[in-house]
C-alpha cells in the first residue's frame, strides 16, 4: 500500500495544505511564505527521503507563529495518516548530524505516545524573519499530531542557523529510519502488545 496522505487545513489565521508520500525521494516543493522555515522544510524533505509539498497562507501581518505550529500540525496529522497501522516498521530511529561547528541529535519512537523533549537554544531572537523560539513550537505540534515521543537537543554550536539546520536534518534521518521496513518483523507491529 503507498504511504501517502494529502491534507488541509483551514482557519481563521491560516490555510494550509499538505502532500506527503513517505516513499518519495526526497523532493521538497515548500511555500510558507517564511523563508528561513522553508528551507528547514526542503532539508527535512531531502534528508527524510519523503516528497513533501506544502502551502500555508498564514497571517504573517501578526507574526509567524500560527503559521508554523499549524503548519506542525497539518504535517503531523499526514504522517500519522500515511504511516498507518504501523506494521512492519522499525518504530525507533536515532540520528547525530554535525553542521560545522554545531551538533544536531534526535532520538524518537513512533508508539501513539506524543511527547516532546526539545534541548536547544539560540543566542538571536531569529534565523532570518523566523522567530528561534518557533523551532520548539513546530517540533512540539508535529510530535503530538503524529504521536510520536521526540527528544531533540543541540548540545552546542554557535551558529544558530547551523544548530537550526543539524536539528531539522537530525529529525529527518531518524524519521526515515523509524518509518522504514524490517523484513524480520514479517509485517506485524514492533510492539510486545502487538499494537501502537
Amino acid at each position: 500500500m503507498p504511504r501517502t496522505s494529502t491534507l488541509e487545513r483551514k482557519t481563521k489565521e491560516t490555510s494550509i495544505s499538505v502532500e506527503l508520500n513517505i516513499d518519495g525521494s526526497g523532493n521538497g516543493q515548500i511555500n510558507t511564505g517564511i523563508g528561513f522555515f522553508d528551507h528547514m522544510l526542503n532539508s527535512f524533505a531531502r534528508h527524510s527521503g519523503m516528497d513533501l509539498a506544502i502551502s500555508c497562507k498564514g497571517d504573517l501581518n501578526v507574526d509567524s507563529h500560527h503559521s508554523v505550529e499549524d503548519t506542525g500540525i497539518v504535517l503531523g496529522q499526514a504522517l500519522l495518516e500515511a504511516i498507518g497501522d504501523k506494521a512492519g516498521i522499525r518504530r525507533y530511529g536515532n540520528a547525530s548530524v554535525p553542521m560545522d561547528e554545531a551538533l544536531g541529535n534526535c532520538a524518537l519512537d513512533i508508539s501513539g505516545r506524543a511527547f516532546l523533549v526539545f534541548d536547544a537554544s539560540f543566542s538571536s531572537d531569529k534565523c532570518g524573519e523566523m522567530d528561534t523560539q518557533l523551532f520548539e513550537e513546530f517540533f512540539r505540534a508535529l510530535a503530538f499530531n503524529a504521536g510520536i515521543t521526540l527528544h531533540i537537543s543541540s548540545p552546542y554550536g554557535a551558529n544558530d542557523h547551523h544548530k537550526a539546520e543539524a536539528i531539522f536534518k537530525a529529525f529527518a534521518r531518524a524519521l526515515k529510519e523509524a518509518c522504514s521496513i524490517d523484513p524480520s518483523l514479517n509485517g506485524c507491529v514492533n510492539s510486545t502488545k502487538g499494537v501502537l
